[in-house]
């Protein structure tokens, strides 16, 4: 191919430059596809890679393509490729596993060490005009489905994997920390499960109302104008039972996903649990926190941490998306051309409160 693939690219920390690629010629010529990129997602680790160059152990070291949660149209696909062909609308699963550890063949490829995931040092990502990946890791979008939702679909993954892991089940309750994207898709997926009663908490009154509007049953607005100066631990107690007490929640929440990572709600959370109950850590913050372990031990608490998707995750998002049981589409505030990513970027860091979800359209021409 003669023509040129533009990518963002994260150069390093709050540096981000416009390059124009060579065309990337598929890795496995046999069981990859390359996707031209329509509509692009951004997630808050793209913009903490940008903003301080590291997650973790993943660190910038080289210049790499940002962006991860996509979908576009298959352009090349390898010769033993037969789930997809040339034209196909996609989402693209952006973590392709090796496929031969212990965890793979588990089903638990979120957890492989070999993964290669779009926009995770030192590989790139999806804000390009064209994406490698393998076959199998791209899943047709049907005909009423946008390619905006298609783009989407990922955080919808993320949501059915922290419900799974929950071990979700029809009939219960469900309290959610957290009303951004993945609190509100998490409760949106709790109802589509069969949950009883999803009750979201947040500091945002817009957020709260979203909130409603969207899946939850009610949601909780914590009142941030009040300080106190006792024990911040006993505020979070006072918190948690202050929720399930208004909220009809019995002797706590059947279960309690933590969505925001921030320490007084991983410890409301726990004081809001039932006896039995679980308890899922899906929000990433401080790296360390005061978790209150004697209420965890003495109500028997199930404690689970949850990190991307695994085997089933994609596909059962993508048919949620399709049947209308959850519209990650209603998240979308901001929308923008290729050309403004820096812009897109920006008003993503900025976290206002009218901020939900921010999409970039793909490289037109």
């Amino acid at each position: 191919m003669s023509e040129n693939n533009p990518a963002f690219v994260l150069q390093s920390v709050k540096h981000v430059t416009f390059e124009d690629r060579p065309v990337p010629p598929l890795r496995d010529p046999e069981h990859d596809v390359r996707v031209r990129v329509e509509q692009t997602g951004i997630c808050g680790s793209d913009v903490h890679y940008w903003q301080r160059g590291r997650i973790g152990d993943f660190v910038l070291k080289s210049p790499i393509v940002l962006g991860h949660e996509s979908a576009g149209t298959i352009d090349e696909v390898g010769s033993k490729v037969k789930n997809v062909k040339v034209g196909d609308r996609v989402a693209i699963e952006p973590g392709v596993a090796c496929r031969r550890c212990e965890q793979c063949r588990s089903g638990m490829y979120n957890l492989c060490e070999d993964t290669i995931f779009a926009a995770t040092p030192p590989w790139d990502g999806t804000l390009q005009k064209y994406y490698i990946v393998a076959a199998d890791y791209t899943y047709p979008l049907p005909a009423h489905m946008t390619m905006e939702a298609g783009a989407l679909v990922e955080p919808v993954a993320v949501a059915v994997q922290i419900c799974k892991v929950a071990g979700l089940r029809g009939g219960q309750t469900v309290l959610v920390f957290g009303c951004g994207p993945i609190g509100v898709l998490c409760q949106a997926v709790a109802k589509a499960y069969g949950a009883s009663r999803v009750v979201g908490v947040d500091l945002s009154e817009a957020r709260a109302k979203f909130a409603r509007d969207f899946a939850a049953d009610d949601v909780h607005v914590v009142d941030t104008s009040q300080k106190s100066d006792g024990d911040p631990v006993e505020a979070a107690r006072a918190l948690g039972e202050k929720i399930v007490r208004e909220y009809g929640l019995g002797q706590g929440a059947d279960v309690v996903l933590e969505c925001t990572g921030a320490e007084p709600c991983i410890q409301a959370g726990v004081f809001a649990a039932k006896k039995g109950g679980t308890f899922v850590q899906a929000g990433m913050g401080k790296e360390n926190v005061v978790f209150p372990i004697t209420t965890a031990c003495i109500r028997a608490l199930t404690i689970k941490g949850s990190i991307r998707y695994q085997t089933g995750c994609y596909p059962e998002a993508v048919q949620l998306v399709a049947s209308g049981k959850v519209n990650p589409g209603k998240l979308i505030t901001h929308r923008f051309k290729f050309e403004e990513a820096l812009e897109a970027f920006e008003v993503v860091r900025k976290a206002q409160e009218d901020t939900l979800k921010v999409v970039i359209q793909g490289v037109q021409g």
